[in-house]
């Protein structure tokens, strides 16, 4: 079966209100702090860090070595999906989620303190990749123990809207970011900034073991998977339960649609806080605090947006307003660069708030509808997998290929082709979902 109901389990007992409260704030604390950790590096290699670790005689050349080992960081994820969702389908959801906190925050604080190019050669972006690898690992480890935190607490008929506080997450760890990076900027000239500025958002990550610990200490395993976990162990545990097996045997065809449908999204999203950051400042000669301004108010608007569209999912169906977004995206591909090819900041903040409605009306619903299409002992590892893959497909590689469309064809008009294409194939797989949710009722 590929899909499950949205329903809870009769025997699993509800738990009550203050610590579904305590869990969800803790969810999305976890979410927020991770991605807050993952996206310093997305604006730092905007930045600064290909002149400072990929040092090249052109400044485009520097750009796509530092966007590169962005992209590093997604290929990472899956392995952070597979092993987490292995793990937290057999033994809980918690544990994996302090693991990749602990992780993430040894590896971002790691990144603040490593010496550069100058100073220690080719070590500094050797370093520099396989500490990306680390933290990619960790948030693919991260969103699946998050999400299911949130989801597996959830009350009837509200799961949208609790797996929307870990959505939040990622407009709150922007935002976080670009503020630090404004105010590190702000309080240092450019000389500073480029020789020791840039790492005091690294350095701040080193707060996320603070978070681990609490929720190690204080937030308890999910109902369902408890439940799972009593009917797991009444049947012999053998090499042939494995989730990861299951999943690959008999749901892989809904992991690559689920990861299909959600590639736009992301590449998208990548695209407008680091590709465009890049192009504006690079190309266009906007000034990098206004830009990083933009793109603090346009995630602001994204914490009220996102849990508007996941509550209304749990009224009117989570592919519905899933694809919904989706086709706005593909409707606003060439709009937006139109605008942002003007060189105001006026046009610039028009588009992009456009194209943040409609990322906010896919995300929103997304975490419900990933983990409704798998059952809790599979649940992990399957929606840990489609999430992952569209990360991989979507979002590491879209600044790279952004800057390589522009370098290549002189136009923008390229990258509006890139996120059409996505957007196709992702209202594809979504007409291919809703039509077997149709087959089985749900």
């Amino acid at each position: 079966m590929d899909t499950a109901p949205t329903a809870r389990p009769a025997s699993v007992v509800a738990p009550a209100s203050p610590h579904r409260r305590r869990v969800a704030t803790a969810a999305a604390l976890a979410s927020a702090v991770e991605w807050y950790d993952y996206f310093v590096f997305g604006i730092a290699a905007a930045l600064v860090l290909g002149d400072l670790y990929f040092p090249a005689g052109s400044s485009s050349a520097g750009v796509l070595a530092a966007f590169a080992t962005f992209a590093v960081g997604f290929l990472a994820r899956p392995i952070g999906g597979i092993v987490a969702g292995q793990i937290g389908d057999k033994r809980g959801r918690k544990p994996m989620l302090v693991l990749a906190l602990t992780l993430m925050g040894l590896a971002t604080t790691g990144i603040g303190l490593l010496p550069t190019y100058d100073t220690i050669g080719v070590a500094a972006p050797i370093l520099l990749v396989l500490l990306r690898v680390v933290q990619g690992v960790a948030v693919g480890a991260q969103w699946g123990g998050a999400m299911l935190l949130a989801t597996e607490y959830a009350p009837e008929g509200k799961r949208g809207l609790y797996g929307s506080v870990v959505q939040l997450g990622v407009p709150i760890g922007v935002v976080t970011a670009n503020t630090v990076f404004l105010l590190a900027g702000a309080f240092t000239t450019d000389a500073d900034f480029a020789a020791w500025g840039w790492r005091i958002p690294f350095l701040i990550g080193l707060f996320v073991l603070a978070l681990a610990w609490y929720i190690h200490a204080k937030v308890e395993e999910t109902p369902e998977f408890r439940q799972a976990e009593r009917e797991l162990a009444e049947q012999e545990r053998t090499e042939q339960n494995s989730p990861l097996r299951t999943v690959l045997r008999h749901h892989l065809g809904t992991v690559l649609l689920a990861g299909g449908s959600f590639a736009v999204n992301t590449a998208t999203f990548y695209i407008l806080i680091t590709g465009v950051l890049d192009y504006t400042t690079r190309e266009l000669g906007m000034k990098r605090s206004a830009v990083l301004t933009v793109s603090l108010c346009i995630s602001l608007t994204q914490l009220v947006l996102i849990p508007a569209a996941a509550a209304l999912s749990d009224r009117l169906g989570r592919i519905r307003i899933y694809a919904l977004g989706a086709v706005g995206i593909a409707l606003w591909a060439v709009p937006m660069f139109l605008l942002i090819d003007t060189g105001s900041l006026l046009w610039l903040a028009v588009s992009t708030f456009v194209a943040g409605c409609f990322l906010s009306i896919m995300y929103g619903p997304q975490a419900a509808l990933f983990a409704e299409l798998f059952t809790p002992e599979m649940r992990y590892t399957g929606a840990s997998l489609g999430y992952q893959i569209a990360a991989v497909l979507g979002g590491g590689l879209a600044p790279f290929l952004m800057v390589l469309l522009l370098e290549t064809t002189g136009t923008s008009m390229a990258v509006s082709g890139y996120i059409i294409v996505l957007s196709v194939i992702a209202l594809l797989c979504i007409k291919v979902l809703a039509g077997r949710a149709r087959s089985r009722g749900v």
